[in-house]
């Protein structure tokens, strides 16, 4: 009975069109006031929940979420996007298809200093799409590539995603970020070969040293700032937190004093932007938190494990369904909802058929990364359009092509987990071939 109230509740608050917030503290309370044995008798009883916010937001890791973004858009204000594009033009200007493969490699680099799909397709995309077009490479094609090439933001560390994964699993984030950097090479080098096959055919330029060499003075400070944030944290010379403000006070001193790009009177602005998009974020987070610890108190997901294994007897089958259903799942949730309410429930199914957590994790970011380019609430559509200012059908149309490679990808990196755990040093545990 219990299940088919929150099943009730979840239907009226959708259908009543409720933002996540209001979603996800209505289910917590639900489950506090309902689902104990006895029910609680008052709302006064509930003072765990309050309990359980402090203690979710009293995680370290959680600072890195705001640092990460704060010097994400630090950098979209500043020049670095601009600088690293110079740079990775002049270095791919003789290979077929150059423009377009500096383009993604491009978006790979932002990726990794600001972990965002949305401000990686942006600070890139709006720079690329007018200098692809004029060099003769096609519309559609154009739009396709930086559209998708702006989701590797979330797979390539750091990513806020694996972030939000790492607290509701609670696994190491510093692992995920390291298992990140075989798929997010994957995905990279596969919208690299299709641009070749799509767009080799365009003039080719010729080697400029003069060019390169003045673009490596230019881009070095920016293209440095992934190699200082990743080289610390996998050398564990600092934290994943430490290393997000580190970011920000990277981005500061090179922008503002070396690049003299940005000035301090725009910092203010900037910061308050980055508190509109972290204020709901946060309490949505450690609401699905307190969620999370009631389930676990309650053995909720080892119910459906159980439940789970009389239906799905090996490994194979579950990847199978899981990756369908987290397909599916992208199409209409965005990956942040997605994550905070299946994480805490998929991951424990994962363990149970011999699958690594991490491997895990890194399975369902790439699923919800598809999903930023499928409708109906691709994230990166909507976001191409505007930046375009092409209708969303002609979007759609351009990433089509590049799904069914992603989906070629999610293949791979399901079914060989040395790509996603080979760097990370921990057991991978592979299923058995179909």
């Amino acid at each position: 009975m219990s299940s088919w109230g929150i099943l009730g509740l979840l239907l009226i608050l959708i259908l009543l069109r409720q933002p996540l917030i209001i979603l996800m503290g209505a289910v917590t309370v639900f489950c506090y006031y309902f689902l104990p044995d006895p029910p609680l008798e008052s709302f006064h009883e509930l003072n765990s929940i309050i309990g359980d916010l402090f203690f979710a937001g009293d995680k370290e890791i959680l600072l890195a979420i705001p640092l990460f973004i704060i010097a994400g858009n630090l950098m979209t204000h500043g020049s670095i996007a601009r600088r690293l594009i110079r740079m990775a033009a002049a270095m791919t200007a003789p290979i077929p298809a150059g423009l377009a493969i500096a383009g993604v490699f491009s978006c790979g680099i932002f990726a990794a200093i600001s972990g965002s799909s949305p401000v990686t397709l942006i600070a890139i995309g709006g720079l690329m799409y007018p200098s692809l077009t004029k060099a003769g490479y096609p519309s559609q094609f154009s739009m396709g590539l930086l559209a998708s090439g702006g989701t590797l933001g979330i797979i390539i560390p750091p990513s806020i995603p694996m972030i939000v994964y790492a607290i509701m699993v609670g696994v190491s984030v510093t692992d995920l970020f390291i298992a990140g950097i075989g798929p997010g090479i994957l995905l990279m080098s596969l919208l690299m070969i299709y641009s070749v096959f799509r767009a080799g055919k365009v003039g080719r330029g010729k080697w400029d040293w003069k060019e390169v060499i003045a673009s490596w003075k230019e881009g070095f400070l920016a293209l440095m700032m992934p190699v200082v944030i990743l080289g610390g944290i996998y050398s564990g010379f600092f934290t994943a937190t430490e290393s997000a403000a580190i970011a920000v006070f990277y981005a500061i001193v090179v922008e503002v004093f070396i690049h003299k790009e940005l000035s301090f009177p725009k910092i203010p602005k900037i910061m308050a932007e980055s508190a509109e998009m972290l204020g709901v974020l946060f309490l949505i987070l450690i609401l699905a938190v307190s969620l999370n610890k009631f389930m676990i108190e309650n053995e909720i997901p080892q119910n459906l494990v159980a439940k789970m294994s009389t239906m799905i007897s090996s490994p194979v089958t579950f990847l199978i369904g899981v990756n369908i259903l987290l397909l599916i799942v992208g199409m209409f949730m965005d990956i942040m909802s997605a994550i905070l309410v299946l994480a805490p429930l998929l991951a424990p199914m994962a363990i149970n058929y011999g699958i690594n957590p991490v491997h895990f994790g890194i399975i369902m970011i790439v699923n919800l990364e598809i999903g930023y380019l499928t409708p109906p609430v691709g994230v990166n559509l909507f976001v191409a359009s505007g930046i375009f200012k092409q209708p969303l059908g002609k979007v759609i149309q351009s990433v089509a092509p590049i799904v069914g490679l992603f989906l070629i990808g999610l293949i791979l990196i399901s079914w060989i987990p040395e790509i996603s755990l080979g760097l990370v040093g921990g057991d991978a545990v592979a299923p058995p071939s179909p």
